[in-house]
């Protein structure tokens, strides 16, 4: 059985501008379009000395003074790779001429609101532009859905994200600050990829919470059900601060089929920064024999491959291979509608039980 991995690269790749130097630069888009060979002829950061230290990192030519220095120097055809936390989107954004090419990092925006001024003004400017959920791109889900696609375990009736690790929130200190940092800047993966396999859910249901450890962040754990109905199940359970060595910590994504089911450790977030190593397992019935689980070998992993295939979504777009991105903000404001629905839910509460 062939399973695809890889996601489609553009025949005719164009330049990368690099907004923002800080680690998922250094840890994941960077690596990810030298391992693409994808071209990026430039970088600018507010703090100059960050982005120095990425460009002779990763061999960058151009290190650009102030954002007005960045767009007289750009080339044509470029991507803009907006690689800065969420409130700042924006005014970056703001910043870029009308039909410019973005990628903006994940989320689109510190909530709904703000997520739909940055869809207002992609529109009036023209843009091509979609946001970095680089999840749904990774290669243990690219295969995942090339099985489920081809109807290999039946009708996809459930997904179960369980991620029970220890983060070292500290190495990002712009979200001590923050009213929302767990589900905004984490389990918003695992909504959008729910979504990506399931559509938009009915409603959903949801708890986000601090842990004493941890008091200083707003939230680390998190339990999210979203509804679809009475034949389907997707739930994300995340807890941030199992810090009891390696023993118990888990970090899956199980998706279960009417005839087969499939199993993928995602290794990256256990023992972070170091990670693990990944694994993909899965069940396909056979009539009248008993269920046999078998591995798949996938090369490479979420961090850094998936994010090949999001800039590769705008490049296509940029070309004329597609349409759209299949990670528009279009789209992304759809996962954004859920991130707010969950914290709507989180802080309305439950239903008192009646004794």
């Amino acid at each position: 059985m062939i399973i695809e991995t890889n996601s489609p690269l553009p025949k005719h790749p164009r330049p990368v501008i690099v907004i923002g130097a800080g680690g998922i630069v250094n840890d994941a888009h960077l690596p990810a379009y030298k391992i693409a060979g994808f071209w990026v002829t430039g970088i600018y950061d507010i703090d100059r000395d960050r982005a120095l230290q990425t460009a002779g990192k990763f061999d960058i030519p151009l290190v650009y003074y102030t954002p007005e220095d960045m767009l007289a120097r750009s080339p044509r055809s470029v991507i803009f790779d907006v690689a800065v936390p969420g409130s700042q989107i924006l005014s970056v954004l703001r910043q870029l001429p009308e039909g410019a090419s973005v990628l903006m990092q994940k989320p689109m925006g510190d909530d709904l609101a703000m997520a739909r001024e940055i869809l207002k003004l992609v529109r009036e400017k023209k843009m091509t532009a979609g946001v970095n959920f680089q999840l749904r791109y990774a290669p243990f889900i690219n295969a995942a859905r090339h099985i489920i696609g081809q109807g290999l375990i039946g009708d996809l009736v459930d997904i179960e994200v369980n991620v029970n690790v220890y983060t070292p929130w500290h190495l990002w200190k712009f979200l001590y600050s923050l009213p929302r940092v767990e589900i905004l800047y984490h389990s918003i993966h695992y909504i959008d990829l729910v979504r990506t396999f399931l559509g938009n859910p009915e409603s959903i249901y949801a708890r986000t919470v601090k842990h004493p450890e941890m008091s200083k962040l707003a939230s680390v754990r998190t339990s999210i059900i979203m509804d679809y109905g009475s034949m389907k199940r997707a739930t994300i359970l995340t807890n941030h601060n199992h810090d009891f060595g390696l023993e118990q910590q888990q970090s899956y994504i199980k998706f279960e089929g009417t005839r087969g089911a499939i199993k993928l450790k995602m290794g990256v977030l256990m023992n972070y920064p170091e990670g693990v190593a990944d694994s993909f397992e899965y069940v396909i019935v056979e009539k009248g024999q008993p269920p046999v689980w078998k591995t798949l070998e996938v090369t490479g992993g979420w961090f850094p491959h998936a994010f090949i295939g999001s800039m590769s979504q705008i490049m296509l777009t940029v070309e004329g291979s597609i349409a759209q991105p299949d990670n528009s903000v279009e789209d992304a404001i759809q996962t954004m509608a859920c991130v707010e629905a969950a914290y709507e839910s989180s802080e309305s509460g439950g239903v008192r039980p009646i004794f």
